[in-house]
């Protein structure tokens, strides 16, 4: 069955923009694809800890959105984003007016939308005040983001952008942040305002670490306009992939980044992150000579965890730190328990791969949402499918993934399998 993506789907035109670099070459280009990927994110450890000033590790995973960029048939301005039935056109006339509702004078220097700007987008897409449903914010955004990057200097570039992702909507992997991440990196390059490393034939590549900087700087302001005011973190783990650790504040990359299998679950149970935070800080007013220490214990659980991954990416003694792996999950999760945000939709994702001889902890917000369960290197296949299966019998999703991948990168369409390729440009007219 096909996997539930939001894929990001481009279609420039060549009279747009100036002529490609010697050595970087622009979507500027007659007659290319182009696909650009971002990956979606989880908490290995940290959750609810970091807001309180400990240090969490953000990880990305290998389920990603998609972007794909080819010559644009249509003199229009198209949204499509098929997963959540948005299908809109405009004529680039109709955007005249994001020229002087958007006032960004410097694409280098990103800013956040205000209120007045924020105000005028609504009006013009027909959404209400206050509509916070994943359509609204997702056209805003748009709106936004080709508004501040690509209008500049009177360009209004006729695009077709359709957004699939494997990533599931709100359960706190990171998909906004991807979709964000791609629209910035897909009009930034269109904009000419970085350039684009020309994918060679079976490879995939990435912009240049300034060029990162600026993509998640742009990916930030449409995070902000989605969630109000985020960390920054899952737009950075989008962007630069791998293993991110985050404290009062700074994120910083881990240097040695071991890949990973992991089951990732996600019980579908709903949940108000806003509401959990909440009972976390009253725990923590109500007892803190009881619960300061765990978040203390959770704050050495995440430095520990960076200590192992660095020794595993060395290659030492890789069963032994896959068992300290193991404990720390355990401990975290119940940590996670005493602070109130387990659910018994959690539990029983533990107990039933536990059955297995598997480790598993809740990811992000919890009170339901998702789970991630470690696969050691040499886990047969046999026991992944059963368990797989056995949360799936539970009405769970549940992906077999690896979390330690690239951030935002571009390929070459022969690189992708056949299968999807032929499913991205068979997505025109959806």
């Amino acid at each position: 069955m096909r996997r539930r993506l939001l894929r990001v789907v481009l279609w420039l035109r060549v009279d747009s923009y100036p002529a490609p670099e010697a050595s970087r070459v622009h979507f500027t280009m007659a007659n290319k694809t182009f696909i650009i990927s971002a990956p979606g994110k989880l908490i290995l450890h940290g959750e609810h800890a970091v807001v309180h000033g400990k240090v969490a590790l953000a990880v990305s995973i290998n389920l990603k959105t998609y972007l794909r960029l080819q010559p644009c048939p249509d003199q229009k301005v198209q949204l499509n984003l098929p997963n959540i039935n948005v299908h809109l056109s405009w004529k680039p006339a109709a955007l005249q007016f994001l020229q002087s509702a958007i006032d960004v004078t410097d694409v280098l220097t990103p800013k956040p939308p205000n209120q007045e700007q924020v105000d005028h987008l609504r009006q013009f897409a027909g959404i209400s005040e206050g509509s916070t449903d994943a359509k609204s914010l997702s056209i805003l955004c748009f709106l936004y983001l080709y508004g501040a990057i690509c209008t500049r200097d009177g360009q209004m570039p006729n695009v077709d952008i359709l957004i699939w992702s494997e990533l599931p909507i709100g359960a706190g992997l990171g998909s906004s942040a991807a979709y964000c991440v791609c629209l910035a990196a897909a009009l930034l390059s269109a904009s000419g305002a970085i350039t684009c490393p020309d994918p060679q034939e079976y490879n995939s590549t990435r912009w240049n670490e300034d060029e990162l900087e600026l993509i998640n700087k742009w990916a930030f302001q449409g995070e902000k306009l989605i969630h109000g005011n985020p960390s920054g973190v899952d737009n950075a783990v989008g962007t630069w992939g791998g293993i991110l650790r985050y404290h009062a504040g700074k994120i910083v990359p881990l240097s040695s980044v071991p890949t990973l299998r992991i089951l990732l679950t996600n019980t579908k149970v709903p949940r108000s992150t806003k509401v959990l935070v909440a009972g976390v800080k009253d725990k923590l007013n109500k007892l803190p000579s009881i619960i300061k220490p765990v978040l203390d214990s959770i704050d050495a659980i995440s430095c520990e965890c960076e200590r192992v991954l660095a020794a595993i990416a060395s290659g030492n003694a890789i069963d032994e730190h896959y068992t300290i792996l193991e404990e720390l999950i355990d401990i975290n999760q119940h940590h996670l328990n005493v602070i109130g945000v387990g659910h018994s939709s959690l539990d029983r994702l533990c107990q039933v791969t536990a059955t297995y001889g598997l480790h598993s902890k809740l990811t992000g917000a919890g009170g339901g949402g998702c789970g991630l369960t470690l696969l050691r290197p040499g886990t047969s296949p046999s026991v992944v499918e059963a368990s797989k299966q056995a949360l799936k019998d539970l009405g769970y999703d549940c992906w077999e993934t690896v979390i330690g991948g690239s951030g935002v990168s571009l390929h070459s369409p022969s690189s992708w399998c056949e299968d999807t390729f032929r499913l991205l440009c068979n997505m025109k007219n959806c």
